[in-house]
């Protein structure tokens, strides 16, 4: 009954939010209070709440403090520079901006932290992909499936939980896999450069004068999920542009005609009122720039990077400390102090309050236990013909596995399950280790991540939109990985 009532909280939590009939935040509180009530545990909801939120609490305040960080670096000017040289040595191309989306997010990666990558990546190309008009959807999830292979370093998490609960060597595990994982990555630029192209036929391809011409606020932008709407007028030549279909809806205007006429446009949707200001990360004459503090912010950036690598203190204190001295140098005075938190309050608001929402989640599926009896059931389910072939098994139930749960509970509850069925037939536990890396793609755009929050809330994406969008191509890249670490003998 556990195990019927786990999958339909799940699959009702997804279907909310993918229609869009609820808000994730809202869904991940009131679905699984509702289960809760439904499996007899109802007194139990409060203690399984608390336990959550206890656990996801460090993360919670990472994360609030990680957004102001990188919201006061955006604000003074420290990816500027970044950003303009991306401009410039992608021609304003969107197919080269795409694959400078997966290689910056496959670089960043190396940290091993998905919410520190998401920030960076996310400063740096937003600006990029607003002016442009391209899809948001394709940054996020090319940036998540990106992190999501590179997720796989020893220091990421997912070996060092794959070695603990099997109790084996790290660098046993993710040094064969090395090749498995170099052809994920290389599907990740694959994907991106074909997303990248579909992309660029949809926009075409502007000057790089064209592109800092263009007026963001007066143009459609496009989510890919739909188009946003809003009016524009333009000097040179009389015309106007009509969007086409769906997501691809799109205002345009001629920016290297002259002449006295009006170019005008239209569309519905009153939401992007909002972005009027979203462009302020490349405006050179915003006052919060900072140049002359510039070297102090990036060896400040750098130092806070290095620590979290070396893990001198865990990442909520490096984070509070930057903050606060980024906060203190840069704008010494306290209502300067107060305007840029303020600044930043919406997004430390929705993304701190989808962690703590994703803790009751978490919490009943844990606490009820759901998720012990759901990793049973699937178990169970493989039939014994496949006990020679638990390597493959593990590598395909780690894709749905490691996204209805959190690699804490696959990796300790499920994985040695799995390790145990696969020696009674000679299987090797250390290929059962690698087999279930193969679904870190997908697991990195999972509702029960903390980070994919950050990505889609920075990047100003719905949840939802995000997920459909993904999905597929994250499911994809781990297949590939999977695949390879079979034809390569790994696994």
């Amino acid at each position: 009954m556990l195990t019927i009532l786990g999958f339909a909280m799940i699959a009702t939590f997804l279907v909310l939010i993918m229609t869009k009939k609820m808000s994730p935040i809202a869904a991940l509180v009131l679905i699984p209070a509702l289960f809760c009530v439904a499996v007899g545990q109802g007194a139990q909801l409060g203690d399984y709440v608390i336990e959550g939120v206890g656990n996801l609490a460090p993360t919670a305040a990472m994360l609030m403090f990680a957004i102001v960080y990188f919201g006061v670096m955006i604000d003074v000017g420290l990816f500027d520079p970044i950003v303009r040289g991306i401009l410039k040595f992608c021609r304003a191309d969107p197919m080269r901006i795409v694959v400078g989306t997966a290689v910056l997010a496959a670089i960043v990666s190396l940290d091993g932290d998905g919410s520190t990558t998401f920030m960076i990546t996310v400063s740096a190309m937003y600006p990029l992909y607003k002016r442009l008009k391209m899809s948001l959807v394709v940054m996020t999830g090319v940036a998540a499936t990106a992190n999501g292979v590179m997720n796989t370093l020893p220091w990421g998490g997912p070996t060092a939980r794959a070695a603990t609960a099997l109790k084996l060597d790290a660098s046993e595990i993710f040094v064969p896999m090395i090749p498995a994982l170099a052809m994920g990555l290389l599907a990740v630029f694959v994907l991106a450069y074909v997303l990248g192209l579909r992309e660029r036929k949809r926009l075409g391809m502007l000057t790089l004068d064209e592109a800092l011409a263009r007026e963001p606020e007066q143009e459609t932008v496009s989510t890919g999920a739909g188009s946003t709407r809003g009016t524009g007028t333009g000097t040179g030549g009389t015309g106007t542009g009509t969007g086409g279909t769906g997501g691809e809806d799109r205002l345009r205007k001629d920016a290297s005609a002259s002449g006295g006429g009006t170019g005008t446009g239209t569309d519905a949707d009153p939401t992007d009122e909002a972005d009027d200001d979203e462009f302020q990360g490349l405006d050179p004459n915003r006052s919060t720039l900072r140049p002359k503090l510039y070297w102090f912010n990036a060896g400040l950036t750098a130092a806070l990077l290095t620590a979290m690598i070396m893990e001198l203190m865990p990442i909520p204190v490096l984070f509070l400390l930057g903050a606060a001295l980024a906060l203190t140098v840069n704008f010494p005075h306290m209502p300067d102090q107060r305007a840029r938190i303020a600044a930043h309050a919406d997004n430390v608001l929705n993304v701190s309050g989808m962690v703590f929402a994703a803790a009751v989640f978490t919490g009943v599926l844990t606490g009820t236990g759901m998720v012990e009896n759901m990793a049973d059931w699937v178990v169970g389910a493989v039939p014994d013909a496949m006990g020679p072939h638990m390597a493959i098994v593990t590598g395909l139930l780690s894709l749905p596995l490691t996204y209805f749960m959190s690699n804490d509970g696959f990796y300790f509850g499920v994985l040695p399950v799995l390790a145990e069925a696969g020696a009674a037939h000679g299987v090797s536990p250390l290929e059962i280790a690698r087999a279930s890396l193969a679904g870190q793609a997908l697991h990195m755009s999972s509702p029960l991540v903390p980070a994919v929050y950050v990505l889609v809330g920075m990047a100003k994406v719905e949840f939802g939109d995000h997920t459909r969008f993904t999905v597929k191509w994250a499911v994809l890249t781990s297949l590939v990985v999977l695949g390879a670490g079979i034809l390569f003998g790994i696994m």
